[in-house]
């Protein structure tokens, strides 16, 4: 916690943008935030909310780092800060953006903060497995603020994409992205239970849905609470839609099509369930991992084990 009388202290005594950064560096060391909504440093995170606070864009000039605050703005810095280390609320739940793809998306609690590795397959066009420059159609399942499907429609031109959610409220934070890039029209929101949000068939199915397990949510840090559980947890082994999922997936997809599901630390779970199924698993340059892949064919031989394990 900060104190009150460390806050006025600050309020009072910070003269530049440096000297309030190092103080919300040390106050978030001290506090023990966690770092895992986009940052895995203290400046990173000091930074967007001083960047939030001043308005200015991400590649602002670093000299700007000496110049003098306001009162008001040494204010309503200092209390951005105190939420962060007091509330434990995560920096872009603080300052309504997350970045994914190299694009800025607005985000609140009714939506889990973008940090996917899917990202780094959406910049390859999922080639060779997909063809990005094709006509298609691509399934964003579980989209929460839409990145996955708006990162889709920047990098797949002729693709018609669908957002598929249960939630109504994370549907009206995609709609608002939807809307920021332009992409009305391109990107169509859908509410409904898994696959029964959709009609007909897809090229492919991408899903970061709900996968953390019942032991992990119970000690997951405060920051990951203040994130819509119904975005999180998925039963006992974190794999009760991915189960779902894997029965139904067949039914909407194109001869050629493939899946691409995420279940993070919930993995090893997943292939022990089905040790029979040749999952494939991604491996990602800028880190991540607990992605797989299976084509239509894939998910057509195994429909009746997967139909029996739900």
């Amino acid at each position: 916690m900060i104190p009150e009388s460390e806050q006025k202290q600050a309020i009072d005594q910070l003269v530049t943008c440096r000297d309030a950064m190092r103080w919300a560096m040390s106050a978030m060391a001290r506090g023990k935030v966690f770092l895992g909504h986009g940052t895995d440093n203290y400046w990173d995170e000091a930074l967007a909310l001083m960047l939030h606070v001043l308005a200015l864009p991400w590649d602002s000039d670093p000299a700007l780092l000496d110049s003098r605050l306001l009162a008001s703005e040494r204010e309503r810095f200092v209390a951005l800060v105190c939420r962060r280390v007091n509330e434990r609320q995560p920096t872009p739940y603080l300052t309504g953006e997350a970045w994914f793809c190299g694009m800025p998306f607005f985000v609140d609690e009714r939506v889990l903060i973008p940090r996917s590795p899917i990202g780094e397959l959406i910049e390859q066009g999922f080639a060779p497995w997909f063809d990005p420059d094709a006509e298609s159609r691509v399934l964003d399942l579980c989209t929460g603020s839409g990145c996955i499907a708006i990162a889709c429609a920047m990098a797949m031109p002729q693709a018609r994409v669908e957002a598929a959610d249960i939630s109504a409220d994370a549907l009206a934070v995609c709609e608002q992205n939807i809307q920021r890039h332009g992409l009305a029209g391109r990107v169509v929101p859908r509410q409904g239970d898994g696959l029964e949000a959709v009609q007909g068939r897809f090229d492919l199915i991408v899903s970061n849905p709900p996968y953390v397990d019942a032991a992990d949510m119970a000690s997951v840090p405060e920051e990951y609470r203040r994130e819509p559980e119904l975005a999180l947890a998925s039963g006992a082994d974190g794999l009760d839609f991915t189960r779902r999922l894997l029965a139904g997936a067949a039914d909407y997809l194109s001869d050629d099509g493939i899946l691409v599901v995420e279940v993070g630390n919930s993995a090893e779970a997943l292939a022990q369930c089905y040790p029979e199924v040749p999952f494939f698993w991604f491996e990602f340059s800028r880190g991540g991992d607990g992605v797989f892949m299976l084509s239509a064919a894939q998910l057509q031989e195994y429909r009746d084990l997967f139909r029996e394990r739900v």
